[in-house]
């Protein structure tokens, strides 16, 4: 086990002192010690690299029934720890205590029995007979072949700050259960959960060197998990701009990639809404304030509202805002939380001003919330919910991801199939592709904007998601698809078999 104490590396089954010493994980809300995060050296990344490298063969050849076991036991073991290890996540992100326990840890809970399933689904797939006649080849023949999809490798799992369980567990899970090693980096920010998740999957009997959890602040760290020879394949879920830099690592050895970047979902409301319509879409839009505090790249960020509806989503987005309680995540009411560090409250708070100097109008927000009493009063990382409006596709506040509690729209004009085009045309206008949203009281017309949309994923009047559909971005947004039985095959290899009948 890691002990209580400073949090140690976990390398070949191992736990082990890091090279580099230790440094504060910091809690949002209040800017107090959560505990030491191990700092590792290169040399202890490419170790772990190794370890999982030797470990590979024999657990490539484990019997699927056995992987699933340990997954399922994992499972087990963080269910069981659930009260204390949601505590840790709501002190490391600054989570309000529902998204702590449901969407934090109670995800990742979900996601290891999931792939305790998927590691019995098939991995072997028939295909026709090709029946080839006598010529210049050779004799007439019959020639049978099977697919069959195979473990990639060694496996980077290099996971986001927003969400140490589901983030990391949706890596871990699948890649394991297709027979793979791994190397997990967490977010420098909070990775005291990601080291729990190594706990939980050491007491499930996972082998030595299946497993390694290394950390650590300096991009030499990050580069080196990338880097190793050892490493045949990384996933990556963070910013567009560090994916490209992985990305041209990978490709000097030509490692296979899974991308998951960022977003600035279109959200697009037509004119036919009614009321009932206009009042999901204000929900669904204001998801972007209450999950994460905005930090999540799945989040409705632009909305592009037809004029005949514009000034009434605003007003009923205002008065949403104004129920939406800013504060300390551990206390009962509490909607929206901190931002993950000082550093990210100052930039997203420049980029409200930038969009009140390009033009927008500032609806709700811009004021940095106060929170706490006494000589608590005025710490944590907190950022006000805000709402920009009259803004135009061209402002870099509708352009760029901001990642924090701020919503933008963008009116547009037209009637008929002139509306459909012009909110087309404004949502695809963006270099992110992740997800987008319609809402729509014409469910065909929804559809046939939805098919239109250059986005990964698409929400027909719903901010819900399907956990066995495909997720991934379009454009920006990432290269390629996982979530249920696709992250399976993301991280797996097609080897094609070939026989004469």
């Amino acid at each position: 086990m890691s002990g209580n104490g400073p949090q140690r590396l976990y390398i070949g089954g191992e736990w082990v002192e890091p090279s580099g010493g230790h440094y504060e994980v910091v809690n949002p809300a209040d800017e107090s010690v959560v505990g030491l995060a191990p700092e590792a050296s290169p040399a202890q990344v490419e170790e772990a690299a190794r370890a999982a490298a030797e470990a590979f063969g024999s657990w490539s050849r484990t019997r699927p029934e056995e992987r699933a076991a340990i997954l399922d036991r994992a499972a087990d073991i963080i269910q069981r720890e659930y009260e204390p290890w949601s505590a840790l996540a709501q002190a490391e992100t600054g989570a309000p205590t529902g998204i702590a326990r449901g969407m934090q840890v109670g995800v990742g809970v979900a996601r290891f029995r999931r792939y305790a399933k998927g590691a019995l689904e098939p991995v072997e797939r028939g295909l026709p007979p090709q029946v080839t006649d006598a010529g210049p080849m050779g004799a007439a023949s019959v020639l049978g072949a099977l697919e069959v999809r195979q473990p990639v490798g060694v496996v980077t799992c290099i996971t986001s700050y927003n969400n140490p369980w589901a983030n990391p567990a949706g890596k871990v899970a699948p890649a394991l259960a297709m027979g793979n090693t791994v190397v997990v980096k967490p977010a420098p920010q909070d990775p005291l959960s990601v080291f729990k998740m190594a706990e939980a999957l050491a007491e499930a009997g996972v082998p030595a060197g299946v497993v390694n959890v290394v950390n650590g602040r300096s991009v030499e760290v990050g580069e080196a998990a990338v880097d190793s020879p050892y490493v045949d394949m990384v996933s990556f879920t963070g910013s567009t701009g560090v994916g490209q830099r992985i990305a041209e690592v990978c490709g000097r050895t030509m490692k296979r990639q899974l991308m998951e970047l960022g977003g600035k979902g279109a959200a697009i409301v037509f004119e036919d809404v009614d009321d009932a319509g206009l009042d999901a879409a204000v929900t669904g839009i204001g998801t972007t304030f209450s999950f994460y505090s905005g930090q999540i790249c799945t989040a409705p960020t632009r909305v592009i509202v037809h004029r005949a509806v514009y000034d009434r989503l605003i007003e009923k987005l205002t008065g949403y805002l104004g129920f939406m309680k800013v504060g300390d995540p551990a206390e009962r009411g509490t909607v929206v939380g901190p931002v993950i560090s000082a550093v990210h409250r100052d930039r997203v708070e420049s980029f409200v001003e930038l969009g009140r100097k390009e033009g927008a109008r500032l609806a709700y927000g811009g004021e940095r919330p106060v929170v706490g009493e006494g000589g608590r009063a005025g710490k944590g990382f907190y950022v006000a919910p805000t709402l920009l409006v009259d803004c135009t596709s061209d402002m870099r506040v509708v352009r760029e991801e901001i990642f924090g509690p701020v919503v933008v729209v963008v009116p547009f004009d037209g009637a008929g199939g002139d509306a459909e085009e012009e909110a087309v045309r404004l949502a695809n206008d963006s270099d992110f592709g992740l997800i987008s949203y319609v809402w729509s009281g014409d469910p065909a017309r929804a559809f046939r904007v939805a098919r239109r949309l250059r986005s990964g994923g698409v929400g027909v009047n719903t901010i819900g998601r399907n956990m066995e559909a495909p997720f991934g971005g379009f454009k920006r947004s990432g290269v390629g698809r996982d979530v249920g039985s696709y992250a399976l095959h993301a991280y797996s290899e097609v080897q094609s078999i070939v026989w004469a009948g």
